[in-house]
């Protein structure tokens, strides 16, 4: 039997989730402080039905977001990790990878997620050779934002698109999109003839 796909950080280990993972991953969910800059905290049902869809992507693609867990106490710390986008952004190739990271309050303000999204970009680019990922946030969240130019990633403006699962005319219904691109892989692919 394979072991479980599992990654780790100097202080996150990023595994696949358990059904132990549900309450505390409902209970972040519900943070209306985490989820701020959503158009509402998710239900317990919207919760399970995400990791319901967790689980199947990684049955299916191989990835997806991936339990995040503090390596030293084993405390759920929220969620980091990839997934093929769910929903079309205009003008950007399909199917595009997006890699997001969603914490605790008091997992967050520690460079957590950046030390979590730095090892997921090592998986996608070195693991499974992805040529690009991307990152979405409404216009306003300075703070995924942060997170984004750490990575190195580069602010697409031209990009900017309604949310389709955000309301018309909510507040953070606008949503901006970071990219990140695979130099060397793609240096490779590029010189394949095809």
């Amino acid at each position: 039997m394979t072991q479980p796909l599992q990654l780790e950080t100097p202080r996150l280990t990023l595994r696949r989730w358990q059904e132990a993972d549900r309450a505390p991953f409902a209970e972040l969910n519900a943070d209306p402080v985490v989820m701020h800059y959503f158009e509402a905290p998710f239900t317990r049902q919207q919760s399970d039905e995400a990791i319901d869809r967790y689980l199947a992507a990684f049955d299916r693609d191989g990835f997806s977001f991936f339990a995040a867990t503090i390596r030293d106490t084993g405390a759920f710390a929220g969620t980091i990790g990839l997934q093929i986008m769910r929903d079309v952004v205009p003008n950007l190739p399909q199917p595009a990878v997006e890699i997001g990271w969603r914490l605790t309050q008091s997992a967050q303000g520690k460079g957590l997620a950046i030390e979590g999204a730095r090892t997921i970009v090592d998986f996608a680019f070195n693991q499974l050779a992805l040529n690009e990922v991307v990152a979405i946030t409404a216009l306003p969240n300075r703070a995924s934002r942060r997170v984004m130019e750490k990575l190195g990633m580069t602010h697409r403006p031209e990009l900017d698109f309604d949310h389709p699962r955000v309301q018309a005319g909510h507040q953070y219904q606008r949503h901006t999109l970071y990219s990140l691109h695979n130099s060397k892989f793609s240096e490779v692919t590029c010189s394949t003839p095809s």
